[in-house]
């Protein structure tokens, strides 16, 4: 039975009370049941409600010295996420061997970055020119990540001239966190945040 609430006028009584209240009531339960469903089901991702195995987290990050707020943040993003999985922070030096050349720095970082990379890591680069995900879309390719063999899932966050050609072959998929170019430090602490949301 549908009931116009604009034009709609109750009976004279305590009982035209009671319809109205139960009106209301019915009104906030759908308007409730509404949001909801379409707000908070996880109805974006595909893993929402189910179990999915937890892969041990690295994240790479070449760049200098980090600002103390920035480790601050990472630390404590650490400390929430322990209780579901091991999350590894490294932090690679930018430019190890003092090149000046642009292309022997990015060299010399990419091959510092695939050393610490092992066969059975699923690769994750950062980079710009990457996949634009949602909250979701990451959500789900970390539920990806975890029903594949490996057997961690490592981050990998660029110097100020990105990567260089081994950790691009070597990447299961590349993904961007802004459509803006972001500072190392600050790609790290979105990256953080999203990993634990």
């Amino acid at each position: 039975m549908m009931i116009d609430v604009f034009s709609f006028s109750p009976p004279a009584g305590s009982r035209g009370k009671r319809t109205i209240k139960l009106l209301i009531f019915a009104l906030h339960f759908s308007i409730n049941h509404y949001f909801k469903s379409k707000l908070f089901s996880g109805k974006g991702c595909k893993y929402a409600g189910q179990s999915v195995r937890a892969l041990p987290i690295r994240i790479l990050t070449v760049g200098k010295k980090r600002l103390p707020g920035v480790q601050l943040l990472v630390d404590e993003y650490i400390a929430k996420l322990k209780s579901y999985c091991h999350v590894d922070d490294v932090q690679i030096r930018s430019n190890p061997k003092n090149a000046r050349n642009v292309m022997a720095q990015v060299h010399d970082e990419d091959i510092a970055v695939i050393n610490l990379i092992t066969s059975n890591d699923w690769v994750v680069m950062l980079d710009e020119r990457g996949l634009d995900l949602s909250s979701e879309q990451l959500a789900e390719l970390l539920g990806d990540a975890g029903n594949t063999a490996a057997s961690r899932l490592s981050f990998c966050i660029g110097g100020p001239y990105g990567h260089g050609q081994r950790v691009r072959k070597r990447a299961n998929v590349s993904i961007k966190l802004s459509s803006m170019v972001l500072n190392h430090q600050i790609a790290l602490v979105v990256l953080m945040e999203q990993i634990y949301r």
